[in-house]
């Protein structure tokens, strides 16, 4: 289940309070599509005035020429001419209501689901770490679509409330008491409405957390399908996922009957009942004075006008209920502060030597729970300091916290003797370079990878950045050089020949500040050489940071800081610290014997 506020969410019914601010804010959305929603209502208000001409019409022509054996044939011609005219009219009027409020509640969730998307591009790593990738996935895609039946729903009120007062007043032209009498089922809707919206709130937040549920356990499975395969997980994943999609078909089960007996049947019955109230009234009307039968025409039909719509509005209401969770959880979304560090954006600082300090930093992850306690140390422009120690040391966190994914707690970070806050994003993501343990590349060619979709970037300096990491010689050789097709994540490289172009991608941009996470850790034995060599150039008059998992790697390092419990227990050059037999000549004598 999700970890953040809105997958939190009890399992009670949403208050009035709580419904008015979803509707509202979900407005704010809509107002910028005004003139699309301006023009369903007033077609609406058209398509309401005809159904009550078209009803009004027939009853003339019943009482005043069906019943003649005198009406000729051109009356008839004639007046099915004009009712089918009308029909016509009827027919254009609704297409261009239907298709105004579309593309407005159409437009309206495009632009809800972009902002969504940027949303997501300004939250901290921290947002991310706590919420499954499946859960977040479901906000962007499920939550946002259900919102068009959503809005779909206020169309059908409006025409529904336009429908209701036009044949209200007919019927009231027909006969007052009848008319009063088939508003009055008003009253019982209304119950109807609240009972269905007092039953359903609970079952369509817990559907939507079941739903959510499965697209976490989905995505999991496909991103670790060759995990589950090896290790003969299928079993297990496949009834992990029964559990989830059983629980949510029970949920939808429960759903079905609670719409199967509060919506259409109920409309149902009461325009059931009516019909037969008008009926018997004519009836005894009847007795005393002839009633035509184009009255009684009219009455019912103005009657089926009156419950029509509301056949359609009952059956809209799951969308309502559905609608409202949705966007309670797009709006937790959107209301989540867990932001990235915040940055002077308005600075014009550059970075030019790529000098770091860290002065007495704690950082963590949890509060009260620190992961780097009191670290201080300083990087020289050009040197190369090297990160060692257990996993979960802290060596990533010190990272972290440098590229700003997190932001620290107590202490002072400095690049070139300025504080790291006081530089924007834009010139810490052109000046720190991270080339990471895993590369991920992109759906596209190797160019767009290694430019990063950059266009500023030229073909030119593409390939150089390569040449310069020795990544030329593979890419030369491959179908397409350089616009060689690079399928999802890069699967159909080596993990060596990704690490080149992730190489190519970091050095293209000229870093001053040079990150490395643990980057030749998994590297095939056939390439390490390339890899080393490569490397070995971009640090090259480049301030470097690297966590090393293979000590042999780091030997040249200007500085080696080992690290443990988030604390640097010993510092110094590879000969000082085997000199002294701590911890580090412990782990290197460690490696020494695996190899």
């Amino acid at each position: 289940m999700d970890n953040d506020k809105d997958t939190k969410l009890k399992v009670q019914s949403l208050t009035r309070k709580q419904q008015f601010t979803i509707l509202k804010r979900l407005m704010h959305f809509a107002k910028y599509f005004r003139k699309q929603f301006a023009i369903a209502v007033v077609f609406a208000v058209f398509l309401s005035i005809i159904n009550v001409i078209l009803p009004r019409m027939l009853q003339y022509y019943m009482d005043h020429f069906l019943n003649k054996q005198s009406t000729g044939i051109q009356i008839v011609l004639a007046f099915a001419a004009v009712y089918f005219i009308g029909t016509i009219i009827k027919a254009i009027v609704q297409f261009i209501q239907n298709f105004a409020f579309s593309m407005g509640a159409e437009r309206t969730l495009e632009k809800i689901r972009s902002e969504l998307f940027h949303k997501l591009h300004t939250l901290g790593m921290d947002y991310f770490d706590k919420t499954p990738a499946g859960s977040i996935v479901s906000r962007v895609t499920n939550d946002t679509k259900t919102l068009y039946d959503f809005w779909s729903l206020f169309l059908t009120i409006l025409v529904a409330a336009f429908a209701m007062i036009s044949a209200f007043i007919a019927m009231y032209t027909v006969n007052p008491i009848l008319a009063w009498a088939t508003a009055a089922f008003i009253l019982v809707l209304y119950f109807v409405v609240w009972l269905y919206q007092h039953l359903s709130s609970r079952i369509y937040q817990r559907l939507r957390e079941y739903l959510s549920q499965i697209n976490t356990k989905l995505n999991e499975s496909l991103m670790g399908i060759s995990i589950i395969q090896q290790f003969g997980q299928q079993k297990r994943m496949i009834s992990e996922f029964e559990k989830k999609n059983n629980a949510y078909f029970g949920m939808r089960n429960k759903m079905i009957n609670v719409n199967s007996f509060l919506l259409y049947p109920t409309i149902t019955l009461m325009f059931t009942l009516a019909e037969l109230i008008s009926l018997s009234g004519f009836g005894i009307q009847s007795t005393h004075t002839i009633v035509a039968a184009g009255v009684i025409y009219a009455f019912i039909s103005y009657q089926q006008n009156f419950f029509n719509p509301l056949s359609d509005v009952m059956n809209y209401m799951s969308y309502f209920q559905d609608g409202l969770v949705a966007g309670y959880r797009i709006m937790n979304l959107f209301d989540n502060e867990t932001t990235t560090p915040k940055q002077n954006e308005d600075s014009q600082a550059t970075v030019v030597d790529g000098k770091i300090e860290f002065k007495h930093v704690t950082f963590a992850y949890v509060p009260g729970q620190p992961i780097l306690k009191d670290i201080s140390f300083t990087v020289e422009p050009g040197q190369t300091v090297a990160l060692v120690g257990h996993t979960g040391s802290g060596k990533s966190s010190i990272i972290n916290i440098l590229l700003r994914f997190y932001e620290f707690g107590e202490g002072q970070i400095l690049l070139d003797d300025h504080d790291i806050r006081d530089y924007s994003t834009k010139e810490l993501r052109q000046k720190l370079g991270l080339v990471v343990q895993e590369p991920y590349l992109f759906y596209g060619d190797i160019a767009k990878n290694i430019r990063m979709f950059d266009d500023s970037i030229s073909d030119e300096q593409v390939e150089q950045a390569a040449k310069f990491v020795d990544a030329d010689p593979f890419i030369q050789q491959l179908p397409g050089k350089y616009h060689a097709k690079v399928i999802e994540r890069g699967s159909s490289f080596s993990t060596g020949q990704r690490q080149l172009i992730s190489f190519a991608r970091t050095i293209v941009r000229n870093p001053k500040v040079l990150i490395l996470d643990e980057a030749t850790a998994n590297i095939d034995p056939q390439t390490e050489q390339t890899i080393t060599r490569g490397l070995s150039k971009m640090r090259s008059d480049r301030t470097t940071i690297a966590i090393a998992h293979r000590l042999s790697t780091i030997q040249d390092a200007d500085k080696i800081l080992v690290l443990s419990n988030g604390r640097i227990v010993e510092r110094g050059t590879h000969s000082e610290l085997l000199a002294a037999g701590g911890l580090y000549s412990e782990l290197y004598e460690l490696q020494s014997m695996d190899e």
